[in-house]
């Protein structure tokens, strides 16, 4: 018994000996831990938002544990910057341990107090690590930017029935029924933006309008939603995540809303790049009958996770218009209506999920959510010198109730890829069926047309004349017009 207290004796013992050697700290100045980055750059944070997280990892190489005296920001608790070390929060860390051939967490971001400038602006610091008289430094980096907040009441909450209710802000009211949103700043929305009965929002050319997380812009029945850019100065809507990561990142915020337009108040895009949400365009008639129609121009709607435009028993003139990568339809014309497309590029090439709808929808009933009810309303649809193509062997469908006859649709001098017969000259003249139109780059959002396009001058020139004669980019489709948002030109490039 005795020699066995003595074996676990001299096991404590050289256990206690043991770990006391693992955590010895060595204070060898040729000793000195290595960051995996000496540069932290955010992309630009809008003021009062804090930025997303950038990490950045610590590591001891060598043989020996080392504590690293001191970790800090240089600016200290005036820094824009806020850091956590090894899971701990503050701006100054003392005898932060590291282990031999072990490494730690620091993560960093940013929030930027407003200042008097409109324009980017550039913030930095340092955060400065000592260990045993060597300094390691990495430099953060950030540009502002101020911007106008359109905020919501907070969240979403259900009422006493259980319903729930979306918050706004109403951009109009009774008071200021004409709103200008001009390029001096960006606008960045929290919960809904609301355009009011009666009123009108304007945005001008070169605006930026940012959506948080499930945001959106609603024009309420009978308001009115402008937008006035330009080939040079696009008014362009999307997420207000501004990371690399987020450029291409669908879903980000909710929608365009707009309902039915009052007597010579209709709604109007031009020049507008509306990307990465769940729908780009929402354009219905819910609770008056329309009386303006919705002209869409120049403009590029991309990349939502739902559809690009969806319609309901709506009036909608378009020209030049890319229309593209969506998960659900690229354009759905539903519940009845008028519409006339010229010059679109309808493209649903979408890789984010296992789409099962085409690239374009009709139908000419809907369900009133009123009263139950379904309606059925006539359809007619014109689209000419357009594309509408995908990764789907059909990509045009359509679900007409067959009680009403009064139903009409026509592709003229189209591209088109479908699976449907396609002899009936009354719905299809002069058209191509099934060729690919051999876009430059679907997958980089890009759908000009290569040199051996079967959309090349395909296009009818009586339709190509007046405001219709330049593409989407200004190009002038001159005698031979192509198919398609995009006029084919060769470059060397090409």
């Amino acid at each position: 018994m005795r020699k066995i207290l003595v074996i676990i004796l001299l096991a404590i013992i050289t256990l206690s000996i043991s770990c006391r050697k693992t955590r010895d700290f060595s204070n060898d100045s040729s000793l000195n831990i290595e960051l995996s980055s000496d540069t932290i750059t955010f992309d630009t944070v809008f003021t009062c938002i804090g930025s997303s997280t950038r990490i950045l990892m610590v590591y001891n190489n060598t043989d020996e544990n080392l504590k690293i005296n001191s970790v800090r920001l240089e600016q200290g608790s005036e820094s824009p910057y806020s850091v956590n070390v090894d899971g701990i929060a503050g701006t100054d860390f003392s005898n932060v341990e590291i282990y031999a051939h072990d490494s730690l967490y620091v993560f960093v971001k940013v929030t930027i107090d407003p200042t008097d400038e409109n324009n980017p602006f550039f913030v930095e610091d340092r955060l400065i690590f000592n260990t045993n008289g060597n300094e390691k430094v990495a430099h953060l980096t950030a540009y502002g930017q101020n911007a106008h907040y359109i905020i919501g009441n907070i969240g979403i909450f259900p009422d006493e029935q259980g319903h729930y209710t979306n918050y706004y802000y109403p951009v109009t009211d009774s008071v200021n029924t004409d709103v200008h949103w001009t390029a001096d700043k960006p606008y960045v929305i929290y919960n809904v933006a609301l355009i009011d009965s009666e009123g009108t929002l304007t945005i001008e050319a070169g605006t930026h309008v940012y959506f948080h997380g499930g945001a959106g812009l609603w024009a309420w029945s009978e308001g009115q939603l402008i937008v006035n850019g330009t080939a040079d100065n696009p008014v362009v809507f999307q997420g207000d995540r501004l990371e690399p990561y987020y450029q291409d990142e669908p879903g980000q915020w909710d929608r365009i809303w707009l309902m039915e337009a009052r007597e010579g108040h209709g709604h109007s895009i031009s020049h507008a790049i509306i990307r990465n949400g769940f729908i780009g365009l929402q354009i219905q008639r819910m609770l008056k009958d329309n009386k303006a129609q919705t002209e869409i121009s120049n403009t590029i709607i991309e990349n939502h996770t739902g559809m690009g435009i969806y319609t309901n028993c709506y009036t909608v003139n378009a020209w030049n218009v890319s229309i593209n990568n969506c998960g659900n339809y690229c354009m759905a014309l539903t519940g009845g209506g008028d519409y006339l497309f010229r010059h679109g590029t309808i493209a649903n090439y979408w890789t984010g999920s296992a789409r099962q709808t085409p690239a374009l929808y009709f139908d000419n009933y809907y369900t009133n959510p009123t009263d139950g009810n379904t309606y059925i309303v006539p359809f007619n649809c014109e689209i000419d010198n357009s594309i509408v193509y995908g990764n789907h062997a059909d990509e045009f469908s359509t679900n007409f109730h067959e009680l009403l006859s009064d139903t009409t649709y026509i592709f003229n001098h189209c591209l088109l890829g479908t699976l449907r017969p396609h002899s009936d000259s009354t719905l299809y003249q002069a058209c191509i069926f099934n060729q690919q139109p051999k876009f430059m780059s679907p997958a980089e959002f890009d759908f000009h047309l290569d040199t051996l396009s079967p959309a090349i001058g395909i296009g009818d020139p009586a339709i190509s004349t007046g405001l219709l004669r330049f593409d989407l980019d200004g190009v002038d489709r001159g005698s031979s017009p192509d198919a398609g948002a995009y006029q084919y030109i060769y470059t060397p490039e090409r």
